[in-house]
Formats: C-alpha cells, sequence, structure tokens
C-alpha cells in the first residue's frame, strides 16, 4: 500500500467538554494508549457522544471507522463529524443503491428474480473518495454503515492499477487513454460525468469517480506531458495547475490484463468441475443453465473486461481461496485504525444478521444452477471474521448490549452528565383505559407551549389509525414507520423541527440517535406488552428522546408494572439522581439543548440539497435579515423563483431549473422558521433556538 501523507486532525469547535466529556475522553485515551482493544461509552442520550468520539480521534491521531446502525443515522454523524474536522478527510460510505432488488429463485413458483438497482451517482462518489482517501492520507474518518462488511474490490489491486500522471515527462495520448479503457473509465466526448474520459485534440480530460466538482486534464505536445491541471468539468476553466497526480480506477471491481486471463481459466476449471457433479446428480437442466450463463459472462469479460453480476467471481479475480473472507472496506484501513459502533446495542446483532441472510439466498441460486458455489464467496463478513478484522473498538450506547458489556470486561466509561446541565426526564405510569384521549388532553398542552410531541405504537396500523384520529380533531400529525423511504423519512423530521405539525407518532423507528431538542413529551402506548419493542434498552431508548427538553417528560401506558418498565424507571432514576446533585454542587441551571436544523439528508452531501452547494451560513444569515420583518416579500420572491423554474422547463433546461427548485426549497424554510417565530432576524445576528 502506497504510503499515506500524515496530517493531525484538527477539531473546530466554539464549544469545550464539558460535564462528564472531560472524564470520558481521557478515559477512553488512556485506554487505547494502553492497548486496551475493546471499552464501552455508556452516555445517556443528549450527553454529546460524538463530541467526546471526535476529541478522543483528534487526541489519538489515528484513523477511524464510526459505524452506524442506518443511513440516516450515518449521515447525521457525517455532518456533525464534517462540521468539526472541515480540514481533515471525513468520509461517507454507505450502500450506493437507492433501490436494489437482489437475484434470488423460489423454488416452489419456479420464479428467477433478476438483480435490479439503482445507483445513487452521489454515494457512489463518496465510497470512492473514501477508499481514495484510505490510501492518500492518514487523518481520516470513515462514517459508514453496514456496507462496510461487504464485498469490495482487492485494495491492492485498486491501487496497483492507479495510473500516474506526471507534468513535463514523456507519455503517448493513446496509451494513457488506453490505460484509463483498462481501469474501467469509460470514453464520452458529448456527457461527461463521473468515470468518464473526453478527448479533445492534445488535451485528454479526465473525470475521476471520487470528484464531484472538477476534472483533471492532461494537456500534450507530440509524446510529451506539457501541462497538467485541476479543471471546472462545466466550464473547462483551469482550477490549480498541478506537477503530478495518480488516477484511481473507475471501478473498485476492476482487474489487470494478467490477473483475468487467470480469473477465467479458474472460473473455468470450476465450471467444468461443477458441471460434473450436476450432470452426476442428474441435474441435466440446471447443468445447461450454468454452462450458458457462465461462457456468456467469460466471453463478456474477455471483450469487455467486465459482465453483468462480475461480483459473483469476486473470489476468482482476487485470487483468494475457497471460504476465505472477501476484501471489504476494513482491509483498505491502515493497522491502526479505531472503531467506535455508535448504537452498538442494534449495530452489533445487525453485523452478526448480515451473513446468514445473504447465504441463504445464494445457496438457493447455486442448488438450480443459477450461479457457480464461488459466488457464496461474494458475501458480506460473518461476525467472526469482523471480529478479527477490528483493532481497537469503543461500543458506544445509552443501553450496551451483553456483547459489548462481556467483550469491555467491565471497561465501562459511563457519560451521564450532560453539558446542558438537564436531567433525564420525569417518566410517569398511567392506566391503559382511555389513554388516546389522555393523551390528547397533554398534547393539546404542549402544542400551547409551541412543543412538539412523539408518540409510540406497537404497529403499523395503529400509528396510522392514531394519526387519523387526532387529524380529524384538529391535531397537527404525521406518522413514521419503515414504508416510508429514507429521504421523506428525514424531511418529516425537520418539518416536526420547524413546527409544520405538532405531533409525530411512530414504532421502532422513535428510538435510538433521533435528535429532536423541540420534543418536550414521549407517549408510550401499551407500554405493558412485553416483548422487543418494550423491552428495557428499548423503553430506556424511547424515553431518551424526552431529554433534550428542559420540560421533558414521559408517559407509559400501562396497567402491569414489568420487569423491563421496572428497569427503565430504575435506570431512568438513577442517572436524574446523579444529574441532580452534580447540577447542585456546581451551581448549574439547565438548559434546554440547541441544535442546528439541517436540510434533510441533503447535508449529508458536502452541505448541499439536491445537488445544489449552500453557501454557508453567512448567506443564510444574510436572508433572514432581510427578510425577518417581511416575510410577504420573501414569499413573493418565492413566487418569482417558481415562475423562473417553469420557463426553463419549459426551454428544456432542466439544469438551471434544477438549481432554482433547490433555491426555494431553502428559501422555503426560512420562511416557514421566519413565520413561526423560530427565526429572529437582529442585523448580523441569528436567533440560535432557530435555524442555526
Amino acid at each position: 500500500m502506497a504510503k499515506a501523507y500524515k496530517k493531525n486532525f484538527q477539531l473546530v469547535s466554539e464549544f469545550k467538554p464539558s460535564g462528564d466529556q472531560p472524564k470520558a475522553i481521557e478515559q477512553m485515551v488512556q485506554n487505547i494508549a494502553a492497548g486496551l482493544k475493546h471499552q464501552t461509552l455508556l452516555g445517556v442520550t443528549g450527553s454529546g457522544k460524538t463530541f467526546s468520539m471526535a476529541h478522543t480521534i483528534a487526541q489519538l491521531n489515528q484513523p477511524a471507522l464510526v459505524l452506524a446502525p442506518n443511513k440516516t443515522l450515518a449521515a447525521q454523524l457525517y455532518s456533525e463529524f464534517k462540521e468539526l474536522f472541515p480540514q481533515n478527510a471525513v468520509e461517507y460510505f454507505v450502500s450506493y443503491y437507492d433501490y436494489y432488488q437482489p437475484e434470488a429463485y423460489i423454488p416452489s413458483t419456479d420464479t428467477y428474480i433478476e438483480k435490479d438497482s439503482a445507483i445513487n451517482e452521489q454515494i457512489d462518489r463518496m465510497r470512492h473518495s473514501a477508499t481514495r482517501s484510505l490510501f492518500d492520507r492518514r487523518d481520516v474518518i470513515i462514517v459508514s454503515s453496514v456496507s462496510c462488511i461487504y464485498g469490495l474490490g482487492s485494495p491492492e489491486a485498486y491501487e496497483g492499477m492507479m495510473i500516474q500522471v506526471v507534468s513535463n515527462t514523456e507519455m503517448k495520448r493513446d496509451h494513457l487513454l488506453r490505460e484509463l479503457i483498462r481501469v474501467q473509465y469509460q470514453r464520452n466526448n458529448i456527457d461527461f460525468s463521473r468515470g468518464t474520459v473526453r478527448v479533445r485534440g492534445d488535451n485528454v480530460e479526465i473525470f475521476p469517480p471520487y470528484e464531484e466538482d472538477r476534472a483533471i486534464r492532461v494537456e500534450f505536445f507530440g509524446d510529451f506531458i506539457e501541462r497538467l491541471s485541476w479543471i471546472d468539468p462545466l466550464t473547462g476553466q483551469v482550477l490549480e495547475e498541478i506537477d503530478q497526480i495518480g488516477i484511481y480506477p473507475g471501478s473498485h471491481y476492476a482487474t489487470g490484463d494478467d490477473n483475468l486471463k487467470r480469473a477465467i481459466k479458474t472460473i473455468q476449471d470450476e465450471l467444468q468441475h461443477h458441471l460434473q457433479f450436476l450432470n452426476k446428480n442428474m441435474k441435466f437442466l440446471e447443468a445447461q443453465r450454468l454452462e450458458q450463463r457462465t461462457y456468456y459472462d467469460i466471453e463478456m469479460m474477455e471483450q469487455m473486461g467486465f459482465c453483468q453480476g462480475i461480483e459473483n467471481y469476486s473470489r476468482h479475480l482476487t485470487g483468494r481461496g475457497e471460504g476465505e473472507p472477501p476484501p471489504t472496506l476494513l482491509e483498505y484501513f491502515p493497522k491502526d485504525f479505531i472503531t467506535f459502533i455508535d448504537e452498538s446495542h442494534v449495530t452489533v446483532p445487525q453485523i452478526g444478521g448480515m451473513y446468514r441472510g445473504d447465504r441463504a439466498r445464494k445457496s438457493t441460486l447455486v442448488e438450480h444452477g443459477f450461479r457457480m458455489p464461488s459466488a457464496l464467496d461474494n458475501r458480506p463478513l460473518n461476525f467472526q471474521e469482523f471480529e478479527k478484522m477490528m483493532d481497537k473498538v469503543v461500543y458506544v450506547s445509552a443501553t450496551p448490549g451483553n456483547y459489548e458489556l462481556q467483550k469491555s470486561e467491565g471497561i465501562i466509561v459511563e457519560q451521564i452528565i450532560r453539558p446542558t446541565g438537564l436531567i433525564d426526564p420525569v417518566v410517569e405510569v398511567r392506566p391503559v383505559k382511555h389513554q388516546v384521549d389522555d393523551l390528547l388532553k397533554e398534547i393539546r398542552e404542549r402544542i400551547k407551549l409551541k412543543e412538539r410531541v412523539l408518540i409510540t405504537t406497537l404497529t403499523k396500523r395503529s400509528a396510522e389509525d392514531l394519526t387519523e384520529y387526532y387529524e380529524n380533531l384538529g391535531i397537527k400529525i404525521k406518522y413514521l414507520h419503515s414504508d416510508i423511504d429514507t429521504i421523506e423519512r428525514s424531511e418529516i423530521l425537520r418539518d416536526l423541527r420547524l413546527g409544520v405539525f405538532d405531533v409525530l407518532v411512530g414504532i421502532n423507528l422513535l428510538r435510538e440517535g433521533l435528535d429532536i431538542p423541540e420534543v418536550s413529551l414521549v407517549g408510550i402506548t401499551d407500554a405493558d406488552k412485553e416483548g422487543f419493542l418494550r423491552s428495557e434498552r428499548s423503553l430506556i431508548q424511547t424515553i431518551g428522546r424526552a431529554a433534550r427538553n428542559l420540560n421533558g417528560r414521559v408517559i407509559l401506558y400501562g396497567d402491569v408494572m414489568t420487569d423491563s418498565m421496572k428497569k427503565a424507571i430504575g435506570e431512568t432514576e438513577r442517572r436524574r439522581r446523579i444529574q441532580q446533585e452534580h447540577n447542585e454542587a456546581n451551581g448549574i441551571t439547565p438548559q434546554s439543548i440547541r441544535k442546528k436544523i439541517r436540510d434533510g439528508l441533503g447535508e449529508a452531501f458536502d452541505g448541499s440539497v439536491g445537488g445544489s452547494p449552500l453557501k454557508g451560513e453567512n448567506r443564510q444569515e444574510a436572508i433572514i435579515n432581510k427578510f425577518a420583518h417581511e416575510p410577504d416579500k420573501l414569499t413573493q420572491e418565492i413566487d418569482k423563483l417558481r415562475d423562473k423554474m417553469r420557463k426553463l422547463s419549459k426551454n428544456l433546461d432542466f439544469e438551471e431549473a434544477a438549481k432554482v427548485r433547490d433555491e426555494i426549497k431553502r428559501l422555503q424554510i426560512v420562511e416557514l422558521g421566519i413565520r413561526s417565530g423560530e427565526v429572529e432576524g437582529d442585523s448580523a445576528k441569528v436567533n440560535k433556538d432557530g435555524l442555526e
């Protein structure tokens, strides 16, 4: 692996560690420096666990992997780390599929389902950026979902196929083009986009898959590279001249010619061996099916260098043995990296479950002749393999599971005191009878105070019915469950914070990592129905959703005091005592948490919304100051932009129309904040309770 250049982490924040944070940071740093492999950060909701993780990384100055249980939480963590480390490489690595239907076969109905997917180009760019950063530098934080345990191209092959281009050296233009095509760039002089090469006379322009707003221009004079520069891919304007650059492959599954020839030979050998097995067992249909498909794939690889579903031949392409773990993102890290597993009580079991589900589906495909046995090795890591890949692990959770506690062997770092002095919410138990009407009365009280309410139910049906009932009574309410996609889910949470509606109903999505300081009441219906959704850990996590507000209160509706309810209430009271004693001893007056309202998942993509970059907070402040006392003028401005967008669309200028649409979205958010009183303009000041 190439030697990555060293640069220290530079944490930028106007805040300093407070509450339990200094002690937690010191303990974590000492434990890791002493060589301890496992420890648990038991941090209550709102105690600033992300801030503590960031300070630990900065002090140890080692690359870090931050694992989150889903894309939404990963996006939230990415935004926070990006803000804390603006000078360092903070990357986002999640599944790049907007839609994914895996290849499958259902024997009972003889139904074959072909793989179908839609790749999110922005996330694909960020995945490439993550692997590139790990090769080029050491000041890297990768925020990832469990996607990091899935098979990826070999890091040795990926780095080995890097093309080194140096200014003022000899190189033939056609040789460079052949090399770029070999590493899976596509030549396209019309649509210059990520992963493509454009040729204009003696100029070769390359748009690497890991770049977003700049491309490389190589200017030739005969067989000599005369000039090398970064350019704007849209205008062609030179941004910066450079002396040399390494161009990484256009795909993580790129492979060299020699390696491909070797792989094709071993694929053919395996095919013949497996065909003998199928024919011997009288599976003639399966044998014919497998032979046709495999030879078609081999022909595609010989002619094009790749084929549909090339990842199913990853064992042959990487040269690994049968049953060996596939290369994953974890292999791209240097040996001394730190892993933080956020919401570990959810993430750890999730990691363990990925392998079994994948194997069951692929075993059926192999059994019926759709794939060769080697396809089973294109898989996520199993849990034992994942454990071996880890060097130093910090499990982060308000409710760590048995596995984390066992692995930590008593090394538990508690972070119970919040920097704001907030204490855990008061928990009250009320009877189930009339729970709907009782909650209605509480909701109306919170609406008067301009505060928000979360309600958790046991089923999607009950969430929808409860929402409809309250809606008919004039309550501004929405529900949230797994049928709602990630982007819309994020927008719903943003709208709740902005006050577009007052009450959010959900099931299991209202627990880990949900960060809504405006919520002052959490209602848990049917709390006495013992099970996963009403277990001790689930209840503690749900109770924590009200812990970010000064007036936080939780109502458990149940007729029987279950063991889970007793333990959850007991743990909450223990934490309240510690927090109250700390506040009294230090003369601290609790304050509600104040947190920036982000534009949904947009800010996970370099602060952009719909692909159009935001120009920072100063611009937003200027808009607020200009229209704070005249919101009607802002409405008129939005209407003008809407007319402009329609005209651009009519003229088929869709790119400009999209930019105007994104501007409209941003202005609408500011308008909502102004009209709801959340945002105020004061010459150069923005009310910190609002969008700030």
